[in-house]
């Protein structure tokens, strides 16, 4: 058995995306993504996804170019490869990235998303290479299925006319009803038994009656509430009272860890994050300050699959919840996070996922939402298989773009349809 990398194919491309809005703005029609193939000497290929935004695929072809010669085994080295590759400091602005989310920008939350998109490709060629599904290469699942969350937005019918874009059969979502209806189609479509909507999109007392309206058509059913930081300290505290009864958690509802710590120690409602705590150097200064009660973990920001492990691991040690956050992804992505949240025994709260917002895909068959879980599978590997003519659809969409996709900016999208619009703050 020859493990060596003799190829590495990135391949960047542009899926279709609904217009669903939140605090930054609207999903813009198409979102750059990034496929990484990585094949051995023995002709084994492993896949990975993660952002393909202009500033990730700076620093992946480099790291490409400098996985060729090492071993697909060798996951502790990737963090070595990632420290030689230069980041463009033009591209690290020390403000809210639009695309994830994710607090500050640094050159090494940059290095660790490209990490994940290899790391995945090389436990997935190791997957296949020993006959073991990746659950099993992280230590074993102690899950068959995993849950997953109906992941709500506030919606337009369509991008704004004159823009070039796929349709969508969801319709409008606009008000406590038709967030309502959206819902009602998630459990209809995929089972989902549990309910998080996107908001910072609208006036705080509209979002509140949009939550009462979800708990009394779904009652008992856990809801969560995500604006992401676009609240102040006070308001979030009256957001926080006005829910207390019918929320499992408020996620990020004022932006920072000071903030979240202030919110936190006005109320009873568990806070959750995916913004402040997005590295292990923030996990000190949120559990010290007792600012979040939930870390919502994402491979692709943490640096892959082990670095969520070790997460969930430091989380369990201070008593701290942990779930999984989303962002547009595809199918290769899903199979990754549910891989690795069935092997996390602290994993008790539903995960997020935009799999079912995504019409277009890269695999030759689609995960499924059985009852709102998807199954852990245990073929070799991901489990899953590249739709070599769809990646070569997607990617000839990108070639054609004048660059105007390339890189995700949801208040650009929002400025088509309102010139004069301007990031929302409560």
């Amino acid at each position: 058995m020859n493990l060596t990398v003799t190829d590495v194919r990135l391949t960047p491309i542009l899926v279709a995306d609904p217009p669903l809005l939140n605090t930054q703005g609207v999903h813009q029609p198409y979102t750059p993504r990034l496929i990484v193939e990585v094949e051995t000497a023995d002709g084994v290929t492993g896949v990975g996804e993660t952002y393909g935004d202009t500033k990730y695929l700076e620093l992946a072809r480099p790291f490409a170019a400098e996985l060729i010669g090492r071993q697909v085994s060798d996951l502790n080295g990737l963090f070595t490869v990632a420290e030689s590759v230069a980041v463009d400091g033009s591209r690290v602005s020390a403000a809210v990235d639009v695309g994830g989310l994710r607090g500050v920008q640094t050159a090494d939350k940059l290095r660790l998303s490209v990490v994940s998109g290899f790391e995945v490709a090389c436990l997935d060629a190791l997957g296949k290479a020993l006959g073991l599904p990746v659950h099993a290469l992280l230590g074993g699942k102690v899950r068959h299925s995993v849950e997953y969350s109906a992941y709500l937005f506030y919606k337009w019918a369509a991008h704004p006319e004159g823009v070039p874009a796929e349709q969508d059969d969801w319709g409008a979502a606009l008000d406590p009803d038709g967030i309502v209806a959206q819902a009602r189609k998630f459990t209809e479509r995929y089972g989902f038994t549990s309910f998080k909507l996107k908001g910072g999109v609208f006036p705080p007392e509209e979002e509140i009656a949009a939550v009462r309206a979800l708990a009394a058509a779904f009652p008992g059913h856990p809801l969560r509430l995500d604006p992401n930081g676009a609240w102040s300290v006070e308001t979030s505290l009256a957001v926080a009272k006005e829910l207390g009864d019918v929320l499992e958690y408020l996620e990020d509802p004022a932006l920072g860890t000071p903030a979240m710590a202030r919110v936190a120690a006005g109320t009873d409602v568990p806070l959750a994050t995916n913004m402040c705590v997005t590295t292990f150097a923030e996990i000190k200064e949120a559990f010290a300050r007792d600012a979040v009660q939930v870390v919502l973990s994402d491979h692709h920001y943490w640096g892959g699959l082990r670095n969520t492990q070790h997460l969930a691991a430091v989380c369990r040690t201070f008593g701290v919840g942990v779930s999984m956050h989303s962002n547009t992804h595809l199918g290769i992505s899903l199979a990754a996070m549910t891989h690795v949240a069935s092997t996390v025994p602290n994993l008790h709260h539903a995960c997020d996922s935009h799999y079912p917002w995504q019409s277009e895909d890269v695999l030759t068959e689609r995960l499924r939402f059985e009852g709102g879980r998807v199954a852990v599978g245990d073929r070799p590997g991901l489990g899953v298989e590249l739709d070599r003519d769809r990646l070569g659809f997607l990617h000839r969409r990108w070639l054609e773009d004048d660059g105007a996709l390339r890189d995700r900016d949801d208040a650009a999208a929002m400025r088509v349809a309102e010139p004069g619009w301007r990031m929302p703050r409560w």
